[in-house]
């Protein structure tokens, strides 16, 4: 009796070891498996990073989206309030020839919100110095021909838009968080070169501040409005501080001493330290030492009304 419990003891135990070596078998099959597979995701990982990489160069190297110029045929249209009105709604450049003006001038008309808007300003990456002299504010410069191109379309033809009647000015604000902000202004006018292009505008709306009128609060008002200013650029200084504000500020504007906006500054990505507050500034929305990611400024007569269906 003792020998047969000795040798069920003992085959219980060889079934135990085998059970467990197979066990063990079967757990490092498993745990090769799975190492195989890590090994097959960690390369898969690898080549879709090489190829998310080798894209971002490739896309960094293509030349920014062109616009073509719009074809309008013989028709004339003095802003792109009447282009829009003549059916054409579709965002881009077009040829535009205000009543004053000696020559037809290439503008990028918007015909979102609303449509009918004729873009003099634009700023949305950098690439665009726009710390120039007074010939090149006087003409126009930038890119003209993409559409996210980065340009200022002249003082004469701002004058030349403005003097054609009572015109809206809205400005497109994006900062590098993603928001977004506006302020419209009634009455915009230029005035023409003999007269330094003194700036004139009217009532405000919006929700980025008016930091135009620098009624911020009324003891900076004076020194920080711009209502009634002439253009300064480096070269030719029309502002009211003892030293220049378009030196020290980096761009052409209509500055005070020197100001609550400043829209043609140096592009930096959000907030900046520097000298002086030279960055793109809308004081009312991210004072003085944030600089804006975007800006558009686009004008419209008032008594726009869109014919649209």
């Amino acid at each position: 009796m003792e020998t047969s419990k000795t040798s069920f003891l003992v085959i219980w135990i060889i079934l135990f070891l085998d059970m467990t070596h197979s066990f063990l078998d079967d757990c490092e099959e498993e745990r090769d498996r799975l190492r195989e597979q890590l090994r097959t995701m960690e390369l898969r990982a690898v080549k879709q990073q090489e190829t998310i990489h080798r894209f971002t160069n490739i896309t960094q190297q293509l030349p920014a989206y062109k616009s073509k110029l719009t074809d309008l045929g013989d028709k004339r249209h003095a802003d792109c309030a009447q282009v829009f009105n003549n059916g054409n709604r579709e965002s881009g450049f077009y040829m535009i020839k205000p009543l004053r003006s000696p020559n037809q001038i290439r503008v990028y008309c918007d015909m979102t919100d609303q449509g009918g808007w004729t873009l003099f300003q634009r700023r949305s990456d950098g690439s665009e110095s726009f710390d120039r002299d007074w010939k090149d504010y006087k003409t126009g410069f930038g890119d003209m021909t993409s559409v996210n191109g980065e340009f200022w379309l002249g003082n004469d033809n701002i004058h030349y838009l403005t003097s054609q009647g009572d015109y809206t000015l809205k400005i497109n604000l994006e900062d590098f968080e993603g928001n977004y902000r506006f302020a419209l202004y009634t009455k915009f006018n230029i005035d023409n070169e003999e007269n330094n292009y003194k700036l004139s505008f009217g009532g405000y709306t919006g929700n980025a501040g008016d930091s135009l009128s620098g009624s911020v609060h009324p003891e900076v008002q004076w020194w920080s409005s711009h209502q009634g200013m002439a253009f300064s650029t480096r070269d030719r200084d029309h502002d009211q501080y003892q030293r220049s504000c378009a030196v020290e500020d980096k761009s052409g504007w209509w500055f005070n001493r020197c100001h609550a906006a400043n829209l043609n500054g140096l592009y930096y990505k959000g907030p900046y330290s520097a000298v002086t507050d030279n960055g793109i500034v809308w004081y009312t929305w991210h004072g003085w030492w944030y600089s804006l990611k975007s800006v558009e400024m686009k004008i419209r007569p008032s008594e726009f009304e869109s014919n649209d269906a």
